[in-house]
């Protein structure tokens, strides 16, 4: 299963980005194994100010069509890391060939997205800056694949 990180604005050259892609190849070195092959970043931007509603429309177009749609949200879910890694096993399990995760811009998602999530995401009650949210949501799914492996990174 492949799974894309779909987030509005771009991010530069910033220790972010440096832990992103520490993540990401870590995910890509442990998931191989376990079936998610691969683990990919794609921005988008709104260049005519058309808010939530355009955000939302580059986000859909660059999913791939048929992908479980996960959003981050204030007013998703809290799990716990295991059982973010057992949800992300359970779609990989049933079939899904892409999981996208999709990270709004600073007015979070367009409620139309929102209202067509297969899930949605919390990172706690606290609002995170997108890029953090990046780092965070990155972090986590190095920590499922790790779980499922029975690697040691995660302690309970």
């Amino acid at each position: 299963m492949r799974v894309h990180i779909c987030a509005v604005g771009r991010l530069k050259s910033s220790p972010e980005k440096a832990l992103i892609d520490d993540y990401v190849q870590r995910f890509e070195r442990s998931g191989r194994a376990l079936g998610l092959t691969a683990l990919t970043l794609t921005e988008v931007e709104d260049k005519k100010g058309g808010g939530m509603e355009a955000e939302a429309a580059l986000l859909t177009r660059a999913l791939p069509k048929g992908a479980t749609l996960v959003c981050l949200d204030e007013r998703g879910k809290l799990v716990s890391s295991p059982d973010f890694a057992a949800r992300l096993a359970g779609w990989r399990d049933s079939g899904s060939q892409d999981v996208g995760f999709v990270i709004g811009g600073a007015d979070g998602i367009a409620p139309s997205l929102r209202a067509k999530a297969d899930f949605s995401l919390s990172f706690g009650k606290m609002v995170w800056p997108h890029m953090l949210a990046r780092v965070m949501l990155s972090e986590q799914l190095y920590r499922a694949a790790s779980i499922l492996a029975g690697a040691p990174y995660h302690r309970v």
